[in-house]
Formats: C-alpha cells, sequence, structure tokens
C-alpha cells in the first residue's frame, strides 16, 4: 500500500520473489507511455520527453521508475495505471524521497 504523505513511489524492477523484471527496457517503456502527462498538460513535442512525474532511472543497479506523487492529484487514472502496472507484474513498490547527487564544492 502507498501512503499519501510520500512524495515519490518508486517501482523497482524486481519481482517479490527477487526476480528481475523483463523486458530490460520496461522502465523506458512506461515511462514513455506516461509522458504526456506533466504539468501544465500536454505540449506538441512533449512525447519527445519524460514527464517529470513519472522517470526512469537505475538505483543500485535496479532499474526503477520514479513517480511522483503529483501525478495522482493531476491524473488520478493515469496513477492507477501505474500502480496497477506495477501490481499486475509483481513489482516492489517503495515510498521515498530521490536525493539529487551532491556537487562538489568548488574551491
Amino acid at each position: 500500500m502507498v501512503s499519501p504523505s510520500a512524495k515519490e513511489v518508486f517501482i523497482q524492477g524486481v519481482t517479490s520473489q527477487g526476480r528481475t523484471f523483463r523486458p530490460s527496457d520496461w522502465a523506458e517503456r512506461l515511462a514513455g507511455v506516461m509522458s504526456q502527462f506533466r504539468p501544465g498538460g500536454a505540449w506538441l513535442g512533449g512525447h519527445l520527453s519524460y514527464s517529470p512525474w513519472c522517470v526512469p532511472t537505475v538505483i543500485n543497479g535496479v532499474k526503477c521508475v520514479v513517480v511522483h506523487r503529483d501525478l495522482q492529484a493531476a491524473e488520478p487514472m493515469a496513477w492507477d495505471f501505474v500502480m496497477n502496472f506495477a501490481k499486475d507484474n509483481d513489482l516492489q513498490v517503495a515510498e521515498a524521497c530521490l536525493v539529487p547527487d551532491e556537487k562538489p564544492a568548488k574551491g
């Protein structure tokens, strides 16, 4: 179950049994489908970039999709689609906050 207080949900490319989810480009495909759902709505050419609400990434060697809670507020059906994708494919889901890499101090 996903807590409403989490700002981001991580769908991990690992099943509850610990198996790597296939196909290997699943995260990019899912984020591509969700590219039209973005702040301000869809725009011409928007399908050529990922939505900031649904971004594929790799964390500790595991493919993931980071889904921002703002997607749920703006497009509840899109949120349900992503969460049901994770559930239907038995993927691990974690709540967290993505912390940007620290930039080295200039000196």
